[in-house]
């Protein structure tokens, strides 16, 4: 065992020794969280503290051991009050992460389910203010999309960018309107009426859809459902990921799935970026060849579609730092898109050691989504 691990089971004990002494860990929760893990040791421990610290309401958590090969186990056996259990390999056709929500799911009880992602961070008091929303709004589904923290630059730059585009297709104002067929949900944090999603066949209903989060919303919607999403500012927080090579990868897997027209995007986003840095490019040849007129026009040309840009992007609501480096992850997003689809095409999206192979016919954001997909 390493130094590493070891250091971090120590600082787990007196999270929960503190645990023993409030009694959080209650025979019968109001709410069963639910957290599907696969190599998350770098991320698991702080989703565990800021979790069992949660006051004001009883809670179960459950960590669903996706068949992790580093320390992920070890880390949320620590803890104590967590339950840990195993998932099974998913059956061909089953996503990876729905297989481990479907058994986590399995021995639930409490009138609430909570299904969140080993990288997220839960504020204090969150648990009971997410469950009191829910209840005062008469929701069955709801669902927060976390503050995003970024680190290297490609984080910076790309997330922004993503995160924008997903405010401009799936809008909560479209999304929690039930007149609207626009249904979304952010597989981060997820908290249903476990009667309801029991009676809608839980993720077992969504498990051969890779983005089984706004699956799962589609079929809350179209059953006459209320779902509420908005951004969870103040409730919970994640860094998703942690290096250039998993963003590539985890983007990779989603992006042709999470927009009804990724190959006309990508050519507007690529045509967007060209005219901010042409049209800026542009004004300095001019400028420097005397022609002030035309470089003034070049210059307000560039400045005017960076100005749209960034009206747009202040939608996903990074620090202005992000904001100003997202310029640089138009191109990015661009060839990430155009990347997604090919691979998608393929059937060979990998993530996390498993590749998905799909069929994806998409008509828009409100719309469901045909897919034949399998595990290999």
């Amino acid at each position: 065992m390493s130094r590493r691990f070891i250091a971090i089971a120590m600082n787990q004990s007196d999270v929960s020794n503190s645990l023993i002494k409030r009694n959080h860990y209650q025979p019968q929760p109001i709410v069963d969280i639910i957290v599907p893990a696969r190599d998350e040791e770098r991320s698991i421990g702080r989703c565990l503290r800021s979790l069992v610290n949660q006051e004001g309401i009883a809670f179960r958590i459950t960590v669903v051991d996706d068949g992790s090969s580093d320390h992920t186990r070890e880390i949320a056996e620590s803890f104590a009050g967590v339950r840990v259990i195993q998932a099974e390999e998913p059956a061909p056709g089953i996503s990876g992460k729905s297989s481990a929500l479907i058994r986590g799911a399995r021995d639930a009880t409490a009138p609430w389910l909570l299904f969140t992602d080993a990288d997220t961070e839960h504020l204090a008091g969150s648990l009971a203010a997410a469950v009191s929303e829910a209840e005062e709004r008469g929701v069955d589904l709801l669902s927060y999309s976390p503050e995003q923290e970024a680190g290297t630059w490609s984080e910076h730059a790309l997330m922004p960018v993503v995160f924008a585009e997903l405010a401009r297709t799936y809008p909560p104002q479209r999304v929690n309107d039930p007149a609207d067929p626009t249904a979304a949900a952010n597989g981060q944090y997820i908290m249903v009426r476990r009667s309801v999603y029991e009676s809608l066949g839980g993720h077992q209903a969504v498990a051969n859809n890779i983005l089984e989060d706004v699956a799962l919303a589609r079929i809350f919607k179209a059953s006459g459902k209320k779902i509420w999403f908005r951004l969870g500012a103040g409730i919970v927080r994640t860094r998703m990921y942690r290096g250039f090579q998993t963003m590539l990868e985890g983007w990779t897997k989603n992006l042709a799935l999470l927009f009804p027209h990724p190959l006309w995007l990508a050519l507007w986003r690529a045509i967007e970026f060209a005219g901010i840095v042409g049209f800026a490019v542009l004004g300095v040849i001019w400028m420097v060849q005397e022609s002030h007129w035309l470089g003034l026009m070049a210059w307000l040309a560039s400045a005017l579609i960076y100005s749209v840009f960034l009206v747009r992007i202040r939608r996903a609501h990074f620090p202005w730092t992000a904001n100003l480096m997202s310029l640089f992850g138009l191109p990015l997003f661009t060839g990430l898109l155009v990347r997604s689809w090919r691979l998608s095409r393929a059937g060979a999206v990998r993530w996390k050691g498993r590749t998905y192979a799909h069929f994806v016919t998409q008509q828009g954001a409100g719309s469901s989504i045909s897919r034949r997909s399998k595990l290999e």
